[in-house]
C-alpha cells in the first residue's frame, strides 16, 4: 500500500473513531439530563413529574439538533460548526432576491466559487476576473479617464447592495467614492480628496467604507479612532471619539482598521494598537472585546459559531479563525516558501469553504482550502508587480461575486460579509 493510502485510511480512521467518540459523548449528555430531570421530577406529582421530564427530554433533543454534524472537518471542531458552516446564509447582511440561489450554487464550485473583485491599489484600478483569471470588468478604462474618471490609492472596494454600484475608501487620498455599475460615473461620498482632517466633514486615512441596507455608509475613519456612520454627506452616529486614542470601547478607541457590518446590526471593529478585536451593538453597548494573537489584526469577520476569521497584517503573514476568547480554532501562515504570506489585509469566507487572500505585498490574491492548507487558486504573478493582464500592485481589498442565471457576475446577489 502506498503512502498515499495509508496516510488517507487513516485521516479516515480517525474522523470514524471521532465522529462516535462525539456521538457517545452526546448520548451520555442526554442520559445524565434524562437522569437529572427524573430526580427532580421524583417529589412532585405525576403530572409534574412527566412534564419536567417531557421537557428535559425536548431540551436535550433540541442541544442535539443544534450540534453540527461531527465531521465538521479540521479547520475548527465541529462543535463551533467546522468546515461545513464556514460561510452561511445566516451570517450575511441584507439579503438580495437572489442571493440564496447564487451562493448555494457557488457552494458547490471549486477554488474561488465564482468572480472576485479586487482593488488593486497600487495601479488605482479596481478588476473583477472570473475563475479562468480572465478580466471581465476594469474601472477605470481609458474612456473613463478621458471623462476625468480616476481612482487614487483605492483601497477596500464592495458591491453596494443592490449591485448598482460599488464603493471604495481612498485611503491615502482620505475620501470615499462611488461609482455606479450602470454609466460608470463617479462622484465623493464623503471627504475632501486630498486633505485629512478630524472635524465633522474631513477623515483621516479611511478604511473598509461598506453601504448598509438602509443606504447608509459606515467607515474605519483609520487616525481618528473612530467608526463614522454617513448619511447624505452628513455624519449621522460615530463610535470613538476624534483625537481620544486609546482602547476604552466603545467610548474611545485606539487607531481604527476594520468596521465590518454583522447581521444583528452590530459593527465588528478592529484596533491596531494593542490588537484588538471589538463587536460594538447598534445601540452602543460594547458586546465584545478580545485580545487577538496577532501583531496587526486586519478587517476581522465575523463567522457562524460565534468564530471571527481575521488577517495578521505583518511578515510572514498569518489568516487565523479564533473564538470570542481568543482562542485559535484555525492558522494558516508558512514562514517561507510560495505559500508565505506578505502583510495580507483581508482574508474573506467563500461559500464552498475556501478563503480567499490579499497577499499585498507578495502582489497577489490566493484562494486556499483550509482542509489541506494550500493555496488551489491565484491571480498575480508572486513578488512581480505589474499593469498586464494577469499582474497586480499591491492589492488591498476584494469581494465576493457569484454567478448570475446568465453566467456573468450576478452583483445584485452580493451580500457582506
Amino acid at each position: 500500500m502506498s503512502n498515499d493510502a495509508r496516510t488517507l485510511r487513516r485521516a479516515a480512521h480517525r474522523r470514524r473513531v471521532y465522529r462516535q467518540r462525539r456521538f457517545g459523548a452526546f448520548a451520555i449528555l442526554a442520559a445524565l439530563a434524562a437522569i437529572i430531570a427524573s430526580l427532580a421530577g421524583a417529589g412532585k406529582s405525576g403530572e409534574s413529574a412527566k412534564e419536567a421530564r417531557a421537557a428535559a427530554a425536548a431540551a436535550a433533543a433540541k442541544r442535539a439538533a443544534e450540534q453540527p454534524p461531527a465531521d465538521g472537518g479540521p479547520l475548527a471542531p465541529s462543535y463551533v460548526g467546522g468546515l461545513a458552516a464556514l460561510w452561511a446564509p445566516a451570517n450575511v447582511v441584507a439579503p438580495q432576491p437572489q442571493t440564496a440561489a447564487a451562493y448555494l450554487a457557488a457552494s458547490k464550485r471549486p477554488g474561488p466559487a465564482g468572480y472576485i473583485l479586487i482593488a488593486d491599489r497600487g495601479n488605482n484600478r479596481v478588476l473583477v476576473v472570473n475563475p479562468e483569471k480572465q478580466i471581465v470588468y476594469l474601472y477605470p478604462n481609458q474612456e473613463d479617464k478621458r471623462r476625468g474618471r480616476a481612482l487614487f490609492f483605492n483601497d477596500d472596494t464592495f458591491v453596494v447592495p443592490g449591485g448598482q454600484a460599488l464603493i471604495a475608501n481612498e485611503e491615502d487620498n482620505h475620501a470615499i467614492v462611488e461609482w455606479s455599475l450602470v454609466d460608470r460615473s463617479l462622484h465623493v461620498l464623503f471627504g475632501h480628496p486630498g486633505e485629512p482632517g478630524s472635524d465633522r466633514t474631513h477623515v483621516h486615512t479611511p478604511d473598509d467604507a461598506y453601504v448598509l441596507a438602509d443606504g447608509t455608509m459606515t467607515v474605519a475613519d483609520a487616525y481618528n479612532c473612530r467608526i463614522l456612520f454617513i448619511r447624505e454627506h452628513r455624519i449621522v452616529r460615530e463610535i470613538g471619539e476624534s483625537g481620544v486614542c486609546r482602547h476604552d470601547p466603545p467610548a474611545h478607541l485606539e487607531p481604527v482598521n476594520g468596521d465590518t457590518p454583522v447581521p444583528n446590526g452590530a459593527v465588528m471593529v478592529s484596533e491596531v494598537n494593542g490588537s484588538w478585536v471589538d463587536e460594538i451593538g447598534p445601540e452602543g453597548r460594547l458586546l465584545m472585546s478580545v485580545k487577538a494573537p496577532v501583531e496587526y489584526p486586519s478587517d476581522p469577520q465575523p463567522l457562524p459559531g460565534g468564530r471571527i476569521l481575521l488577517s495578521d497584517y505583518t511578515s510572514p503573514g498569518h489568516i487565523l479563525i479564533i473564538d470570542r476568547r481568543g482562542h485559535v480554532l484555525w492558522r494558516y501562515g508558512p514562514s517561507s516558501g510560495p505559500g508565505r504570506l506578505d502583510h495580507p489585509s483581508l482574508a474573506m469566507a467563500l461559500p464552498n469553504g475556501n478563503v480567499a487572500v490579499n497577499d499585498d505585498y507578495r502582489h497577489r490574491v490566493v484562494v486556499i482550502d483550509p482542509r489541506t492548507n494550500q493555496i488551489v487558486w491565484q491571480y498575480g504573478h508572486t513578488d512581480v508587480a505589474g499593469t498586464s493582464p494577469g499582474y497586480l500592485n499591491t492589492p488591498d481589498g476584494m469581494d465576493f461575486v457569484p454567478y448570475g442565471p446568465r453566467g456573468g457576475p450576478d452583483y445584485a446577489a452580493v451580500v457582506h460579509p
